[in-house]
């Protein structure tokens, strides 16, 4: 019982750092990213509005998904270039490789997001 309860509590610590380590994430990217912090008051908007909208449940998380999946891939594009600049700033065609695509899975994901909105809310509201 007592190595239950421990484990217990080191999982709830885990947890704990976790979450502080997420934060911090969030705040670095905030603090040094442009286009997070663009995509991030983008999501403020369209996130309530998603909820106010009069749509499907189904359609509602369509719409709610395309915005947290171009934020999520915003994070792992500033994580990579992140690291691609620890390794080094001189100019190296990998380097330029991986940063191109992530910038590309971020572009990808922002015209999912469009596509969703402007299909579901357009069918709605405008045709």
């Amino acid at each position: 019982m007592e190595n239950e309860r421990k484990g217990s509590q080191q999982g709830v610590a885990r947890i704990v750092k976790a979450t502080r380590y997420s934060w911090q994430g969030f705040k670095a990217s905030w603090q040094t990213e442009a286009a997070f912090r663009e995509e991030a008051l983008l999501a403020a908007v369209l996130l309530p509005l998603a909820v106010w909208l009069d749509v499907t449940t189904v359609e509602r998380v369509l719409l709610i998904a395309a915005v947290l999946l171009v934020l999520v891939v915003e994070l792992i594009n500033s994580a990579l270039e992140a690291v691609v600049d620890r390794v080094g700033l001189q100019h190296h065609a990998l380097s330029g490789k991986a940063k191109d695509a992530g910038s590309a899975a971020v572009f990808t994901t922002l015209t999912i997001a469009i596509f969703t909105w402007v299909l579901i809310v357009g069918e709605r509201y405008f045709w």
